[in-house]
């Protein structure tokens, strides 16, 4: 009876490790912290980034910023980590958007607009969960490639 009662113990433990092993780091509300930042002339800043998971293991992306005129940016997309690209509502410089996983704790992003490469990037969360950084390169409109590094804060 003993060694039952140990190894439900065991077992009970091994399946609370693997789910938090499984948790998605990304998961989350994410603020930007603007004084580790540093941005491109021009550049949108998302202020606030939160990641929901939904059914069908989609996870709803939810962004609030402010574009290079100071007006109220919000866009969101519902979408996997799987490399395909998804619909984004709201977004004037990007229509799609892809996040394919790298590892437990970056994905590499992709925007584009009318089929064109319009973003790329890496999102890295810490390895405490508690700060992430994005990187990112724009096309503009002109065809200048800018790059920008935001952090973010867990919140």
């Amino acid at each position: 009876m003993k060694t039952t009662h140990t190894m439900l113990v065991i077992a009970a433990l091994w399946f609370t490790a693997a789910l938090a092993f499984a948790a998605n780091p990304h998961i989350g509300s994410w603020k930007l912290n603007e004084s580790k930042s540093k941005f491109a002339p021009g550049i949108t800043k998302n202020h606030t980034v939160a990641y929901t998971e939904a059914e069908g293991g989609m996870i709803n992306v939810t962004v609030d910023g402010t574009d290079k005129d100071g007006n109220a940016v919000h866009w969101t997309v519902q979408c996997k980590f799987d490399g395909k690209p998804y619909k984004v509502e709201g977004n004037p410089l990007i229509d799609t958007m892809t996040y394919k996983k790298v590892n437990g704790h970056t994905n590499h992003i992709t925007g584009m607009k009318d089929g064109k490469t319009a973003m790329t990037g890496t999102i890295t969360v810490s390895t405490d969960g508690k700060s992430r950084v994005v990187n990112t390169t724009i096309t503009g409109a002109d065809g200048k490639k800018l790059t920008e590094k935001a952090y973010y804060d867990k919140g």
